[in-house]
């Protein structure tokens, strides 16, 4: 059989996607592609596609491919040149993308133009041995076509996890930020808390936790910005950006009587918190055991333990000890009796979780013991019954949805435990699960009723950081009036025998460094920690560490220097809220004047009045502890001159 060249104009057996097989007009050969482009006229109209040699020289098995170095790379018959007659299409660009040649089109007359060889044409209509051969020819086509296909799957595939595990990486906004944490670590002796470490005595004892790191930070790439080296000693990386865009990380450490990792589990917790609280009760005390922190970092969970009950919280590994203590040697001659009431202080009313949620009154009587009149106490013989007495309150617990917490805890729940004998209080240990702390600036976007509730929470806790420093410093007023929760907790303030504990709950992601620092910054008030190795320390963290004693005068400046920066920022703020506090004081003196008008009437409503003017000296209590508190830390930053 004679071999003839494929070359433009000539005309081949090409295969259609539905099994035909009928001849076509070369256009184009691409000898770098490897493909020819052929069309035809059907229906009226031209068609065209790109065919590969393979698979041409399968169907034209008398044909073979041009040479470059025998014929042009594009060869066409004269009579192609002008064989577009259709005057509708000329002026017409034609573009092809694969070859970019090919501009023009055939048309019905070109087939009878084109002077080729009549046999190499087969017919449609030809015998059942050709058209057997035909079928053959478009299976193999098909199995190679089928093969092409499945090879390029697998090979996307393959490359698939590689292409998304690598734009994670690079899409991470973290990761400068996890690096420089990680050479910061790699620096530091960890000697965390252990369970046989020994348990100090302190009338305040302040302590932070750190929880581990949630699904939902995991999934957001978050880098977990603190580190707890020693059992006293806590680092926050914050993330700074310099003026020329340069980042690093400002090392704040703080310092408490314990601090506790993410793996310590609420055994460990007990142990160092409320544990020494329960022999306290037992001769004749009153302590107080608080969780506070940032909606979402585990007070609940710490207080009241896991849903699965795997890891029991202070609730119920306190009320162990106390029936464990009770039928001990030591205290069995006391003949004791235990009782507890659980309630919750939401927007300044005091509510009974076991009682139907019954609103309850604070009042003091004639020995200026305040009494919470209506609260139900449940004498109760096992700790079954206490854990079932805690659910039932956890059920009617006020909650709601903030920005960090779809179910954020919004008021404080206080568990009493009481000791007595022969009716009187021998006794009592409260355990306080506190409300979420937030900032103004994130609840902003909030409704009105969640900036309410927020501005109580923060009131209450302001006012029980004032009592809890005012019971270091023995003699100093205590504030409890300014809110329900210390009104409630007065006794544990006041008495010869109070002890108080403090856990600070801080999240360990980067979204939450601004409530972490201030969440330490609230304890580390409350310690009232002095200066030297108990000030809040800050290093700057950019490149390489230098510990030699050649740059220690240079450490000394710099350190001289961002005090003074501190003491300037403190010092600011503490003017601006002088001028704001003088207006609002001015604001509240009219306010006060003009309630005063009304008791100029006989028939005036005294419940309004009254309900008003305690309004309005809440108010400027509030706000003129918030006054203290910027008094306070500009008092801590002075410089010694």
């Amino acid at each position: 059989m004679e071999m003839k060249t494929i070359l433009a104009g000539s005309t081949i057996n090409i295969n259609r996607s539905d099994g035909r097989v009928h001849p076509a007009v070369v256009v184009a050969v691409n000898q770098e592609g490897n493909f020819v482009r052929v069309e035809w006229f059907e229906n009226g109209e031209t068609k065209g596609k790109d065919l590969d040699f393979n698979v041409a020289a399968m169907l034209n098995p008398n044909l073979k491919m041009s040479n470059s170095e025998t014929s042009p790379k594009f060869a066409k018959p004269n009579n192609v040149e002008n064989c577009f007659v259709n005057p509708q299409r000329r002026g017409i660009p034609v573009n092809n993308r694969r070859t970019n040649v090919g501009k023009k089109r055939l048309t019905s007359n070109m087939l009878s133009e084109i002077s080729t060889p009549a046999e190499t044409i087969p017919k449609l209509n030809s015998s059942r041995s050709q058209c057997r051969e035909l079928q053959n020819q478009n299976t193999v086509i098909q199995e190679v076509d089928s093969k092409f296909q499945k090879n390029k799957y697998e090979k996307r595939h393959k490359q698939q996890p590689i292409s998304t595990a690598t734009k994670k990486s690079q899409s991470n906004p973290y990761r400068q930020l996890a690096t420089m944490v990680a050479e910061y670590r790699g620096r530091l002796t960890f000697e965390p808390l252990a369970m046989d470490d020994v348990v100090e005595d302190h009338q305040i004892t302040v302590c932070v936790r750190k929880r581990p790191m949630n699904k939902f930070e995991l999934n957001k790439n978050e880098v977990d910005i603190i580190s707890v080296p020693r059992k006293k000693t806590l680092i926050v990386h914050e993330p700074k950006t310099k003026v020329d865009l340069t980042k690093y990380i400002e090392n704040h450490t703080f310092k408490f009587d314990y601090s506790f990792d993410e793996k310590c589990d609420n055994a460990v917790v007990y142990k160092y918190t409320a544990q020494p609280l329960v022999k306290t009760i037992f001769e004749g005390g009153f302590a107080t055991c608080f969780a506070y922190g940032q909606t979402g970092s585990g007070k609940t969970y710490t207080m009241s333990g896991d849903v699965i009950g795997t890891d029991s919280g202070i609730y119920a590994l306190a009320i162990t000890d106390v029936f464990r203590l009770i039928n001990s040697p030591k205290f069995r001659h006391l003949n004791l009796s235990v009782s507890c009431s659980f309630f919750e202080i939401y927007s300044g009313k005091v509510l009974d979780l076991l009682n139907s949620k019954s609103v309850l009154k604070i009042l003091e009587d004639g020995k200026q013991q305040v009494q919470v009149v209506g609260l139900k106490e449940r004498y109760v013989t096992n700790t079954n019954e206490v854990l079932a007495l805690i659910s039932k309150g956890d059920i009617l617990r006020t909650s709601g949805q903030t920005s960090a917490n779809t179910n954020s805890s919004r008021s404080h729940a206080v568990f009493q435990i009481y000791l007595r004998k022969n009716g009187s209080v021998h006794g009592k240990l409260s355990l306080i699960d506190l409300a979420g702390n937030e900032r103004g600036a994130d609840t902003f976007s909030a409704d009105r009723q969640t900036r309410l509730e927020g501005g109580e929470i923060n009131k209450s806790l302001l006012a029980l950081k004032e009592c809890i420093r005012a019971l270091g410093r023995k003699g100093a007023h205590l504030p409890f009036r300014v809110s329900k929760l210390t009104q409630v907790l007065r006794d544990s303030f006041v008495g010869n025998n109070s002890r108080t504990c403090m856990i600070a709950m801080v999240s360990p992601s980067v979204c939450s460094c601004e409530n972490t620092l201030n969440t330490l910054r609230y304890a580390d008030r409350v310690k009232e920690l002095g200066s030297g190795d108990h000030t809040n320390e800050s290093t700057v963290t950019n490149g390489k560490f230098d510990y030699s004693e050649n740059v220690s005068s240079v450490h000394s400046v710099e350190n001289n220097s961002k005090q003074f920066a501190e003491f300037q920022q403190a010092e600011n703020r503490l003017f601006n809220n002088h001028r704001s506090i003088l207006v609002k004081l001015a604001e509240a003196e009219r306010e006060g004047q003009h309630l005063l008008k009304m008791t100029n009437n006989y028939e005036f409503d005294k419940k309004s009045y009254v309900d008003k003017f305690e309004n309005l000296v809440d108010d400027a209590i509030s706000n003129l502890l918030v006054s203290k508190d910027y008094i306070d830390d500009f008092k801590s930053k002075m410089p010694k001159f």
